[in-house]
């Protein structure tokens, strides 16, 4: 993939995923990207051809996925070079006779597929490939022997398998299909048809049966056992409510390497299923090793769901009162005083006032008044983004020195606090009071939510309160759809600003590198947050079980960096978020190594400014 595509107005990469006319590809970050058929015969499949001329496992990988979409007379010259260099002959022999014989070269693809038993051993994929010639020709007695011939070489064709059943099921019935299916068992090396048996024993309701040929079957295959075998296995069990004997028989053969998502998925359910929550846990992260990026969007799905389960595990007692805390963000939540990049944004002097923000409640329309742990959503995701965001521009519009006021709840493991009211401004003040150095005033959030899936608008209520004495001196108010966001806090922030620069003696020099990513201010949003849940996670020594979707949290955040890259205030999120995560998940962020560097290598501007970013950077890989 050389070029980079654009979508289609008004399709969503959901809808090109299932339209047979894309192709879905990723570049070298994992970022997904769509071209037409036509594109991608045109344009990218001679370049990955040249590519992979003298690599046969590529040139093969390449071949297939043209095959896949119909584009043999495209692969010819490909596939007879491939014919020659394959170190796997029955492999590069089996490719090429389906090229020709697609293109209609049956006296050429019978003589590729003829000759290959003149050097090698006889090879049954080799032989059903030639009945095939033999059937586009009409000969069909003849094509009947050589595929009975090549399943007697090779019993675990699955496509020769269900051909030679379909041709006795069509002549003679149903019966005649079990009949051959069960001489295809008694053949030596034989597992694919007591697979298949296994699947009418348990449609009969006969277990004893079925797990009496899934054994006969693993014990007839080889090792690794075939990825086939597993997944229909495990799949059956399963889907029949034998989740333990699902688990017993598959999670033994298991290998991520070799197995891959088709097979971890069905044992991530079936733990899942069970309880078993560290168990499918445990097979998420072998799978996320892999580094798959067309796995990204069911691995995310697992990752919630384990999430959502440990949750479930550990519910609240309402009975018992939750011991809470205020924890103090100073400045803004990605540049710590004490941070090598606090040099990039200098200030003239040490303002005079200081502001507390101070979010953390939500009125959901509709939801219960319950005391609950569940995962982040939504309203409470934006509970915590907005003051962490307000709290920034203040900082370099108005400015004043800010710090943000999270409450924190300490159970096991700690989890951030929404409250379901808004807070009166008198315990507004009393928590500004007791949070860290004393601010002059508080600036009180509060979020009115429609009901999930609604179009109502949502409403944000912000106050001004003097700190001393739990006074209102200021007064905002307003209604958004979340798709207009950045409109509204534009005008808000200006509000915000005026209100609170009079009270400010700091000449206000906004530094050039403050830089908010234009038309992402959701995405922002989401990544602020993100950064402040991994600071948070980092406070429980030894247990951060409040933190999840990690890597979607670095992932999102280099996506970010990618589409803004001379933004220097994104490339910072991202280098406090890896180094946040350092110390609670060293895998993951050693999983991204690869990605930071090829990021890094684009010598992005500003250069004095990037300085300090790679500085980071090390220090996160370090």
């Amino acid at each position: 993939m050389t070029s980079k595509e654009i979508l289609p107005p008004s399709r969503t990469a959901q809808d090109l995923r299932h339209d047979p006319n894309y192709i879905r590809v990723f570049d070298a970050f994992g970022r997904e990207h769509f071209v037409t058929k036509e594109q991608w015969r045109t344009r990218s499949l001679p370049v990955a051809l040249r590519k992979s001329w003298g690599n046969a496992e590529q040139l093969y990988g390449v071949i297939a996925m043209a095959l896949r979409d119909g584009f043999f007379a495209d692969v010819i010259e490909a596939a007879a070079h491939l014919h020659k260099i394959d170190p796997v002959p029955s492999r590069g022999t089996t490719v090429y006779g389906i090229v020709l014989m697609k293109t209609g070269k049956l006296d050429q693809a019978e003589l590729v597929l003829r000759s290959y038993a003149d050097v090698h051993p006889e090879d049954g994929t080799v032989l059903t490939n030639l009945a095939k010639v033999y059937s586009e020709r009409g000969e069909l007695e003849k094509s009947e022997a050589t595929l009975w011939h090549g399943l007697e070489v090779d019993p675990n064709q699955e496509n020769g398998l269900a051909w030679h059943l379909a041709i006795h099921r069509e002549r003679e019935g149903e019966r005649a299909g079990d009949r051959e299916l069960e001489r295809v068992a008694a053949l030596q090396g034989s597992w694919l048809a007591q697979l298949w048996q296994a699947r009418s024993a348990l449609k009969s309701r006969d277990l004893f049966r079925a797990l009496s040929l899934y054994r006969k079957s693993l014990n007839n295959a080889g090792r690794p056992v075939p990825t086939d075998l597993l997944v229909q296995m495990s799949g059956d069990l399963g889907n029949q409510g034998h989740l333990e004997e699902a688990v017993e028989l598959t999670e033994v053969e298991f290998n991520s390497k070799a197995h891959g998502l088709l097979v971890g998925n069905n044992l991530i359910k079936a733990h899942v299923q069970l309880g078993q929550i560290e168990s499918a846990a445990k097979i998420l992260a072998q799978l996320y090793e892999l580094q798959r990026p067309d796995w990204k969007d069911q691995l995310s799905f697992w990752d919630t769901t384990i999430a959502k389960a440990r949750i479930a595990a550990r519910p609240l007692d309402p009975t018992t009162p939750i011991t809470s805390t205020i924890l103090c963000i100073e400045g803004p939540v990605w540049l710590k005083s004490q941070s090598q990049a606090a040099a990039l944004f200098p200030r003239n002097s040490t303002p005079e006032t200081l502001i507390s923000v101070l979010g953390s409640s939500a009125t959901i329309i509709g939801a219960s008044d319950q005391i609950r742990a569940q995962l982040t959503s939504e309203p409470g995701r934006l509970s915590r983004a907005l003051p962490l965001f307000l709290a920034e521009q203040l900082y370099f519009r108005a400015g004043v020195s800010v710090q943000t006021l999270i409450p924190w709840a300490q159970t096991e493991p700690g989890a951030f606090i929404v409250s379901g009211v808004a807070l009166p401004d008198s315990d507004a003040a009393k928590y500004a009071r007791m949070a860290g150095p004393q601010s002059q005033y508080v600036v009180v959030i509060h979020l009115v939510t429609p009901a999930e899936g609604s179009a109502e608008p949502w409403n944000l209520e912000l106050r001004v309160v003097r700190t001393s004495d739990g006074a209102r001196v200021g007064n905002i108010s307003g209604s958004f759809q979340l798709a207009q966001i950045e409109n509204f806090l534009s005008k808000l922030v200006a509000q915000l600003v005026d209100v609170l620069a009079r009270s400010s003696n700091t000449p206000i020099d906004v530094p050039s590198l403050y830089q908010v990513p234009e038309g992402q201010l959701s995405d922002y949003l989401v990544r602020l947050e993100q950064l402040l849940a991994t600071r948070c996670a980092g406070l429980e020594a030894g247990n951060p079980g409040s933190l999840s979707g990690e890597r979607e949290m670095i992932d999102g955040m280099l996506g970010l960096c990618l589409r803004f890259p001379s933004n220097v205030v994104v490339r910072l999120i991202l280098a406090q978020i890896l180094l946040a995560m350092k110390s609670l998940r060293p895998n993951v962020v050693e999983s991204f190594k690869n990605k930071i560097d090829l990021f890094r290598a684009q010598n992005l501007e500003p250069k004095s400014a990037n300085e300090v970013v790679l500085a980071l950077f090390d220090k996160a890989f370090s």
